[in-house]
């Protein structure tokens, strides 16, 4: 799988939209046939993929012809601020509301609806982060020994990670990273990436064997999956920047 490549200059490109300046990330590919343009899930860098023989100058223009489109892009992102006592933390596909005391026990507790947690202010958002992370390593840990018994496959290494370019990916030494921001999706979405990099350990492609090993052992609708995360995947990214 490629990652995301930045200008062969030592100083990426830029678009300027409505004051912000961004980056520019040119993506070549060997099946791509046309220039397709997006942002990057927290709106941090616009990203152009394109055939292999394209020229860095066309996949340019073409993201500077479409600046307006970028701008009202970034206009329509989901706002948020750091998580605060007396707001909400998305967990699981739900919203909990933040129960906070000065004096009460620093460790986060989780309620039927709401999460209750003491000590400094101040320390809240890095604790409840903390707190998340951890949870969604307990929970993919889960995710991944139940898909790899169902795919016949021994359990790999599990890392998390914070990437704003994949939601999960696969090594070739069979280890599997997945983003911990996938704990504040609903169940079923969350469980669709780590089914999707299981089935990559059997089949290390996109051909009609991994789509049938993956439909047999995810249990939901991996089409009502992948359109939640392209809808709502970039709300994922307001709560902790």
């Amino acid at each position: 799988m490629l990652d995301w490549l930045k200008h062969e200059s030592s100083e990426a490109p830029q678009i300027e939209l409505d004051g912000r300046s961004l980056p520019i990330v040119i993506r070549r590919l060997a099946h791509a046939r046309r220039l397709t343009l997006r942002l990057s899930p927290d709106g941090s860098e616009v990203r152009v993929s394109m055939p292999r023989w394209g020229r860095t100058g066309e996949a340019l223009a073409f993201a500077r012809a479409r600046a307006a489109w970028l701008a009202r892009q970034i206009a329509a992102m989901p706002q948020g601020d750091s998580p605060a006592a007396g707001g909400s933390l998305t967990y699981r596909g739900g919203a909990l509301a933040i129960a906070h005391s000065l004096s009460g026990p620093r460790r986060v507790r989780l309620g039927t609806d709401a999460i209750q947690l003491g000590g400094p202010s101040e320390t809240l958002p890095t604790r409840l982060r903390r707190w998340l992370t951890a949870e969604a390593r307990l929970l993919l840990a889960a995710d991944l020994a139940d898909y790899c018994a169902r795919a016949g496959r021994p359990v790999p290494k599990l890392a998390l990670s914070n990437a704003q370019r994949r939601w999960g990916s696969c090594s070739a030494k069979s280890a599997i990273r997945i983003n911990w921001r996938l704990v504040m999706a609903p169940d079923y979405v969350r469980r669709s990436v780590v089914a999707h990099e299981v089935a990559h350990l059997v089949h290390f492609d996109h051909s009609p064997g991994f789509h049938a090993l993956l439909a047999d052992i995810y249990e939901g609708d991996i089409a009502e999956a992948n359109r939640w995360l392209k809808r709502e995947g970039r709300g994922l990214y307001v709560a902790f920047g």
